[in-house]
């Protein structure tokens, strides 16, 4: 079935119920429109706990009723798994059985063969972008291999995803708290690679951060954490409508909930298409 197809008969389901009318509508004008892209999602287990979505079978089933006709699927096996190359291989397979997943693996540019890494997630592995868990593996954003990872990742085309956090810090184990990454090196970062392009995974935005990261060309946010009735639009407003991204954090968070945020921010049917996929299509074409 086709992308535009599936939209249009999932949007019968779970979907219809969180959008009624407006999305419908707004899709119908657009013929481009070809269903919700989540640029946010990951496979596997959470090793803390079991989380109700972690068979991807099942994730993939409610992605489908909530009208997700594509993915980047990234995996918790790349933010906690020692050995990444496997993790990686294993992240590409389970995709392959999925038409709508697009993997994105994961590189540690603190471990020696992390440029072995990055090139099988590019050339071998066909990956449209890598993730990084700075917090997890234990490097800030002024250390001169992210820089270098970043020129990399633009020299091949590839979107680099940096996962700010995975959980918020309130309710981690006292065992393993990981705050979130400090992201006042990120600008003078990628000013060392202009051509990069990043985005930005689970930022909790503040309006005093997010004007200092704005500026930043080439930095893209999604939507996971954009709390409120408000938050989406506030996103919008204080960075740019084509820098935003639709993005759930599912299976960790419910994905019902980011696509209740975006209908609460009431947006006009132009920028809603372009967050809730335009923005993410013309991302994957730089």
């Amino acid at each position: 079935m086709k992308r535009r197809q599936l939209f249009k008969t999932t949007l019968a389901g779970s979907a219809a119920a969180i959008w009624g009318e407006s999305l419908v509508a707004s899709a119908e004008a657009n013929t481009t429109f070809d269903g919700i892209l989540d640029s946010n999602i990951s496979l596997f287990r959470w090793p803390f706990r079991r989380l109700p979505l972690d068979e991807t079978k099942n994730l993939v089933e409610k992605l489908r009723s909530l009208g997700v006709t594509e993915a980047w699927a990234g995996s918790f096996e790349g933010a906690f798994h020692r050995d990444l190359a496997s993790a990686n291989v294993r992240l590409a397979g389970e995709c392959e059985s999925y038409s709508e997943l697009s993997p994105i693996g994961t590189v540690d540019p603190l471990e020696p063969g992390w440029k072995r890494d990055f090139d099988a997630c590019v050339s071998n592995l066909k990956m449209p972008g890598i993730r990084l868990f700075p917090n997890r593996h234990g490097y800030s954003l002024d250390h001169p291999m992210f820089v270098r990872l970043l020129s990399l990742a633009a020299e091949a085309g590839v979107l680099v995803q940096l996962a700010v956090t995975l959980e918020d810090v309130r309710t981690q184990s006292e065992e393993i708290v990981s705050p979130d990454v400090d992201l006042e090196p990120l600008p003078e970062a990628m000013g060392k690679a202009p051509d990069a392009k990043v985005q930005l995974l689970n930022l909790r935005p503040r309006i005093s951060q997010l004007t200092t990261l704005a500026e930043v060309p080439g930095l893209f946010f999604d939507t996971a954490r954009a709390d409120g009735t408000d938050g989406v639009a506030s996103l919008l407003e204080n960075t740019a409508p084509e820098r935003v991204i639709f993005g759930s954090n599912a299976p960790f968070l419910i994905p019902e909930a980011a696509q209740i945020r975006v209908h609460e921010a009431a947006l006009d049917p132009g920028p809603l298409l372009s967050v809730l996929r335009g923005n993410a299509s013309k991302l994957m074409k730089f």
